[in-house]
């Protein structure tokens, strides 16, 4: 299957940011998506927006720590519209800070995140692709992972695992699966809430000076989602032309 129209697509951290922005996107040029968050307030908001404009959207509480979670989301896809064509593995947390804070608790959340999520994502669909004979993994990691910077240790090693794990998942795939990896740069979106104050103003800072916004990246995925079934694009950066 080629192009967007009446692909299925699931969508983790579809509340907010790149998510949401990637729902709207491809459920405007005819995909059908199911939404998963942990916020069922803003999930529901989201496929009444969508449905409101013609389109078909499912939705699903959706904590990608959970593995059951994950599960789940398939499975609404499948349930609601008959298969899984692409799963988007957006959710993600960045509460970086200096390594001296020991800040523990934030690098397990990152770890479960960021990369367990992604993990969960692809056990769930794995063996549907597989039934299939078709799918399409597309996760997005980040430039922190390219171009690693004080602050961000932990952060950067979840997203370069990611970006290891979906190279071998590529080699593993066949030729009947797709794997694309997007990195985006700084990009406006609720990322930096939940830091520390003071690294909370610096990343708040870069945003707003020079950030993307989640439509940028958003366009970049349907991009690498429309490409005919024997074409596989791997890796796409997005960042500013401003940023270093």
């Amino acid at each position: 299957m080629s192009g967007i129209a009446g692909k299925v697509v699931a969508i983790t951290g579809a509340s907010s940011g790149i998510g949401e922005a990637t729902a709207l996107l491809l459920a405007e040029r005819g995909a059908k998506v199911a939404l998963g968050a942990r916020r069922p307030e803003r999930l529901q908001a989201l496929a009444a927006r969508i449905e409101q404009t013609g389109g078909e959207a499912a939705w699903a509480r959706t904590d990608v720590t959970r593995r059951a979670d994950l599960t789940g989301l398939v499975e609404l896809a499948r349930e609601r519209f008959g298969r899984l064509d692409v799963l988007v593995s957006n959710a993600g947390v960045g509460p970086i800070s200096p390594l001296d804070d020991l800040r523990v608790e934030d690098w397990e959340q990152m770890i479960d995140v960021n990369l367990k999520g992604v993990l969960y994502g692809i056990a769930a669909a794995l063996p549907v692709f597989r039934e299939q004979g078709s799918g399409h993994f597309v996760n997005t990691v980040s430039t922190a992972g390219l171009r690693i910077v004080p602050l961000q240790s932990v952060y950067a090693a979840t997203k370069n695992a990611v970006r290891t794990v979906s190279e071998g998942l590529r080699q593993e795939a066949g030729d009947s699966l797709r794997v694309t990896v997007v990195s985006p740069g700084f990009v406006r979106t609720e990322f930096a809430d939940h830091m520390d104050p003071e690294v909370k103003a610096q990343i708040r800072d870069s945003m707003d000076t020079v950030g993307l916004s989640p439509d940028a990246v958003a366009r970049a995925i349907a991009f690498a989602v429309e490409q005919p079934d024997g074409v596989d694009v791997g890796d796409i950066v997005v960042r500013p032309t401003a940023q270093a």
